[in-house]
């Protein structure tokens, strides 16, 4: 081959490969879509890593379970994304750590607590909630009086990334405006359910659901196990799901119920959740969590009573199940 030839090929091979990368990065093609969350709020959109999306939705469902506004939120994932683009750190200046950079010798906690995300989230909203009129003020002025940054403008650059993100995931803007792609799969698990009728997967589920947002009307499993009054092959007879109920049906539940589903898909991959279910939606991992939120399909439920219907189209409950 002469020169030219050998040019002429590099060059096509380059081609191919950078068409690829691109077709992978974009998600087209038979290449599975890069896993991240993505909230879509207004015609803002936001994109996370899973790793942020994890953190973000937790300072969103304490911030629900508190009852804040979700100004609150805004304000919270503002001073996150500033401080630790919502990552965990274990370094910072001087001795900042986690999500909000949280000093000890500042006396915000020891270092374990500060880098609890559970305790730094809920030692940030203990302080914003001191700031007399926070919820009128500029984000990156409520930010600023609580975490005394030398640089006091710089939360302001995420404000509109702040906001959207809060309003999907305390449930203000439902129907499915936040979702991830979640590829992974875990290895098996032992069938053994535990003393409550759950799998130990299903049962870090709940735990984990609890610890965020408090105690929950639970139900869809029992000590050794439910046999009846589900639909066909469902993993609730496997022990591997739990129903979170949010009755009556209005729209406090409606939102309650958006932050819990939202909430699970964001630790979707921590948890290895399958399916998330809510107000006739569904969300499924892997190849089909590209496509985000579908609409639920419940079977045939013509002629059945109006109460039927919405317990089937799950209007009344958050279901999730875990990989078996």
């Amino acid at each position: 081959m002469g020169t030219r030839g050998r040019i002429a090929g590099g060059l096509a091979v380059i081609a191919v490969v950078a068409g690829v990368a691109i077709a992978v990065e974009r998600g087209f093609g038979p290449l599975p879509d890069p896993e991240s969350c993505t909230a879509k709020v207004d015609g803002h959109e936001v994109e996370l890593s899973l790793e942020q999306a994890e953190n973000a939705s937790l300072i969103a469902a304490i911030g629900v379970r508190r009852g804040l506004p979700a100004r609150a939120v805004s304000i919270a994932l503002a001073t996150a994304f500033q401080e630790s683009k919502i990552v965990n750190l274990e370094y910072g200046d001087r001795d900042s750590l986690g999500i909000f950079q949280q000093r000890p010798s500042q006396g915000w906690g020891t270092r374990e607590q500060v880098l609890d995300a559970y305790y730094a989230t809920n030692a940030f909203y203990d302080a914003l909630v001191r700031i007399d009129g926070y919820e009128s003020m500029r984000i990156t002025e409520a930010a600023q009086r609580v975490q005394r940054s030398g640089h006091p403008e710089a939360y302001e650059a995420h404000a509109d990334d702040a906001r959207a993100l809060a309003s999907a995931l305390t449930g203000n803007s439902p129907d499915g405006q936040f979702t991830c792609v979640v590829q992974g799969r875990p290895a098996g698990e032992d069938d053994d359910l535990d003393r409550s009728g759950l799998t130990h997967r299903a049962s870090v589920v709940r735990a984990d659901l609890q610890a965020a947002f408090g105690d929950q009307a639970l139900g869809g499993f029992a000590p050794g196990g439910v046999d009846s009054g589900h639909m066909d092959g469902s993993a609730h007879y496997e022990g591997r799901a739990i129903d979170v109920f949010v009755r009556p049906i209005n729209e406090a539940n409606r939102k309650q119920g958006w932050a819990m589903a939202y909430y699970l898909v964001a630790q979707a991959d921590r948890l290895d959740i399958d399916h998330v279910i809510f107000d006739d939606r569904i969300w499924t991992f892997g190849t089909r969590s590209e496509q985000g939120w579908r609409d639920y399909d419940p079977g045939d439920v013509e002629g059945k009573p109006a109460g039927t219907v919405a317990v089937l189209e799950h209007r009344d409950h958050v279901h999730v199940d875990v990989h078996d």
